[in-house]
């Protein structure tokens, strides 16, 4: 295992240019769409297979369990699904590789893994789906919708392929009891879990893929340094950030235009500032802080954040637009972008408005256009097709990066 330490980010892999509606040329500098994702790469992925059940990561210096399969028997389905609690207690037991030092991951250490070149398995978008993680390395397991294990067939959807994680919320969502953050590697999204929720279809707690982690006990650790110039470096990952926020929303080709003007007047004694890629935004939230607990949004206090107010008529901050195209489907036209929510995930939920995911989720939003094909309620838009009906924006918030040698 490599000798890797602090916290180097991991590309993203997704190397092709998108406008709003199709793939598009590389840009460049002063072009529209310029600064977004496949312009800034960053580290390409690598991975070494140890032949013993277990993977290198080359760049964080992490080592991974190989597959979901727990039980062995060459399928990825339910039965190899467990709970929260029981993946905190198996992990003391876990030897793959013959290691006795696995933990389960935290979203940070898990996000690490995160491959954008893949594509969400939208029904809207009939195609043959990709997922977010390298099955050249990694076995992958989509929903069990075959699953006898309940007493009632198909009660899971091909999309369940949530992977636990360590990192809890400290606020709750919807249901109002603890919730634990996963990722889901078959439709690209962050969001919070219950931990203990009974599932109506099946009174069954919900149940998880796992995969454990060993090896560099820091990663997703910042080390920030105020510099007292409205930027912050985190020393730790090697990018600068802007301390303040864009103070308005606006849409994603407008974001990128928004870098570019900002190079152009030399903004902050820099002129190389960018949309940070989803994987860069995301190594800033800080999960110990949310709304609700801390009257704050999901980030160190040495930065600062615009306050808005929500869907739901509350206090609340804003989401941030990444560089990184969503694709839902193969065959998608790049429509939509990523984002992080460092105030609440909101949906429209069983007649109200509610943080549905939690503060620190990673979902998308469209680019640009109308929220006319959506529902509009109250303050807000939300997906009806969305089974918690997550709210949608189109003017997110822009937070800009560098890198820094």
């Amino acid at each position: 295992m490599p000798n890797i330490t602090g916290y180097p980010i991991v590309g993203t892999n997704q190397t092709i240019s998108y406008d709003t509606a199709r793939i598009i040329g590389i840009p460049v500098p002063l072009q529209p769409y310029y600064g977004q994702n496949s312009n800034y790469p960053g580290h390409a992925p690598s991975y070494t297979s140890n032949g013993d059940g277990t993977v290198t990561d080359n760049i964080t210096g992490l080592m991974w369990q190989q597959t979901e399969d727990r039980n062995g028997d060459g399928v990825i389905n339910f039965y190899d699904k467990i709970t929260y609690s029981e993946a905190l207690a198996d992990v003391a037991v876990c030897a793959t590789g013959g290691h006795h030092d696995w933990r389960l991951p935290t979203i940070m250490e898990l996000y690490s893994l995160v491959m954008s070149s893949g594509t969400d398995m939208n029904p809207q978008f009939p195609s043959t789906p990709l997922p977010y993680i390298n099955t050249d390395y990694f076995g992958f397991g989509y929903g069990d919708t075959n699953s006898l294990a309940h007493g009632d067939l198909g009660t899971e959807r091909p999309i369940d392929a949530q992977v636990v994680t360590s990192t809890l919320y400290v606020s709750t969502t919807m249901n109002g009891i603890e919730c634990v953050f996963g990722y889901n590697f078959a439709d690209g999204r962050i969001k919070a879990y219950p931990t203990t929720h009974t599932v109506p279809e099946d009174g069954q707690a919900k149940h998880f893929y796992v995969l454990y982690v060993r090896g560099n006990s820091n990663y997703g650790k910042n080390n920030f340094q105020d510099n007292g110039d409205s930027t912050v470096t985190d020393n730790a990952t090697r990018l600068m950030w802007v301390k303040y926020d864009s103070h308005f929303g606006m849409n994603w080709e407008a974001a990128l235009a928004w870098a570019q003007a900002k190079n152009q007047a030399n903004y902050c004694g820099h002129n190389d500032w960018r949309l940070p890629d989803i994987k860069e935004l995301h190594s800033i939230v800080d999960y110990t802080r949310s709304p609700a607990t801390t009257n704050t949004a999901a980030i160190d206090p040495v930065f600062n954040c615009t306050g808005i107010t929500n869907e739901g008529g509350i206090a609340d901050f804003p989401w941030y637009w990444s560089s990184t195209t969503f694709c839902e489907g193969a065959t998608a036209n790049g429509s939509s972008a990523c984002y992080i929510c460092f105030g609440r995930a909101m949906g429209y939920f069983f007649g109200f408005w509610l943080d549905v995911h939690g503060a620190g989720a990673q979902r998308s939003d469209p680019k640009g256009g109308s929220l006319s094909s959506f529902t509009h309620v109250g303050n807000g838009y939300y997906n009806p097709q969305a089974p918690q009906g997550d709210a949608v924006r189109i003017f997110n918030y822009v937070r800009l990066v560098r890198n820094i040698n």
